[in-house]
C-alpha cells in the first residue's frame, strides 16, 4: 500500500488486561496474561516488523503495564512502545518520572496512550474527569519537556523545578488519546498529539476525523489520527469469515453480556457506539468487511476487519484516506494473528513509526 499520503504507522497489541482467546469467552490458561506470555507477544511484534506496540492497562485485570514496560524495554531493538497510563491512579510528577526513565531504557522509543480513568472506588461525572486529564497532560507535557512547573488547577496545584531525569529527545513523547463523547472530544483537542477511535463506518470515521481537527484548529493546534480494530487475515475471504465465525462458536449470549458488563467503561459513549454498530449490522458485518461480532465478548472495540489480503490492504487504504495515520491491530489468539498479518499484509504497506 503506497500513495502520496506517505508511511503510516502499523501497530499491534500485547494482551495484558487477560484479553487473549482462541474462542472468545472460552479462558485458556495458556493465553493468560502473564510475563511470559505478554512479553513473547511484544518480542514477536518486533521481529516480524511492525512499528510499535500497545501495552493497555486495567486494574481489574491482568498484570501491571508499567512494570512490564520497564521489564520488556531493554530486550527490544526497533520497535517502539505504546504504554497506557491510567491518569486516574497516577501521580503526575511521579508519572513524568516514570516516563522519562523507561524511555531512556527503551532508548527513545516511547509513546503514551493516556487514559481518563477513575480512582479504584471512585466514580467522578465525565466532565470532571476529563478536566482533570486535561491537568494531568499539562503536567506532564511541562515537565517532560524539561520545564520548570507553576501549575494552580482544581486537581493539583504544583511547583517545581525542571526535572533531573529527562527522556532522550528531551521532548515529551507523543500523547495518544481517545473518546467520543463531548468532554473526551475538547480533552483530545486540548491536550492530545494522537486521536485514537475505535472501528466505525466509513462515514463515521470521516465524522470524527472532521470533528475533531476542527476542535483542535480552533485552538491552534493540530492532531494526527490513530485506528484501533481487530483483524482476521486469511488466503481467502470465504477462509476469514470462517475463522471469524470460529471464534464465536463456543460463546453463548449470557457468557458475552457478563464479560461486556465487567469493564470499567461499560457505560461509555465509545462501547456505546460499539453496541450500536453491533446491532446494526447485516449478520455480523456493518459494512464491507467490518464485523462486530467480536463486541459480542468483549467491552470497548469490538469489531474486525476480516477478508482476504486485498480486501484487508483496501480497507487500510480507505481509512488512509479518511484521515487515519496510524493503526493498531490485534486478533485472536494474539500471537497467531500478528503472524499471519505479518505475512499476508505488513510487506504491501508503506508503514514506519508515526513522526510529530
Amino acid at each position: 500500500m503506497t500513495d502520496a499520503l506517505g508511511p503510516c504507522e502499523i501497530s499491534w497489541f500485547s494482551a495484558l488486561c487477560d484479553d487473549d482467546y482462541e474462542f472468545l469467552g472460552v479462558p485458556d490458561p495458556a493465553l493468560r496474561s502473564g510475563w511470559e506470555h505478554c512479553r513473547d507477544i511484544v518480542l514477536q511484534a518486533e521481529t516480524a516488523g511492525y512499528d510499535n506496540c500497545l501495552l493497555p492497562s486495567g486494574y481489574a485485570l491482568g498484570i501491571d503495564t508499567t512494570a512490564f514496560a520497564a521489564g520488556i524495554a531493554p530486550l527490544l531493538r526497533r520497535m517502539r512502545l505504546l504504554m497506557a497510563v491510567r491518569i486516574g491512579e497516577s501521580w503526575p510528577p511521579q508519572l513524568a518520572r516514570q516516563i522519562a526513565t523507561i524511555d531512556r531504557m527503551l532508548g527513545g522509543r516511547l509513546t503514551v496512550n493516556i487514559i481518563s480513568s477513575d480512582l479504584p472506588g471512585e466514580t467522578l461525572d465525565s466532565a470532571p474527569r476529563y478536566a482533570r486529564t486535561v491537568e494531568a497532560m499539562h503536567i506532564l507535557r511541562t515537565l517532560l519537556d524539561g520545564k520548570p512547573l507553576d501549575h494552580d488547577g482544581e486537581f493539583w496545584k504544583l511547583k517545581l523545578d525542571p526535572p533531573r531525569v529527562t527522556t532522550v529527545s528531551g521532548r515529551c513523547p507523543p500523547f495518544y488519546f481517545g473518546g467520543l463523547s463531548e468532554a473526551a472530544r475538547e480533552a483530545a483537542a486540548e491536550g492530545a498529539d494522537v486521536y485514537l477511535m475505535w472501528p466505525d463506518t466509513m462515514d463515521g470515521v470521516r465524522a470524527i476525523v472532521a470533528d475533531l481537527r476542527a476542535r483542535a484548529a480552533r485552538r491552534g493546534r493540530s492532531l494526527r489520527f490513530g485506528y484501533r480494530v481487530h483483524v482476521v487475515v486469511r488466503e481467502t475471504e470465504a477462509e476469514a469469515r470462517a475463522a471469524a465465525d470460529r471464534l464465536l462458536s463456543k460463546l453463548d449470549d449470557a457468557t458475552g453480556a457478563a464479560i461486556r458488563s465487567r469493564s470499567l467503561d461499560s457505560q461509555s459513549a465509545g462501547v456505546r457506539r460499539q453496541a450500536e454498530l453491533r446491532e446494526g449490522s447485516d449478520d455480523g458485518y456493518v459494512e464491507a468487511n467490518l464485523w462486530t461480532g467480536i463486541g459480542r465478548a468483549r467491552s470497548g472495540c469490538g469489531a474486525a476487519i476480516v477478508g482476504d489480503p486485498d480486501q484487508v490492504l483496501a480497507k487500510l487504504q480507505a481509512y488512509r484516506e479518511a484521515g487515519i495515520d496510524s493503526f493498531i491491530l490485534s486478533g485472536y489468539p494474539h500471537a497467531a494473528e500478528a503472524d499471519l498479518f505479518a505475512r499476508h499484509v505488513l510487506p504491501r504497506i508503506d508503514h514506519a513509526p508515526l513522526t510529530l
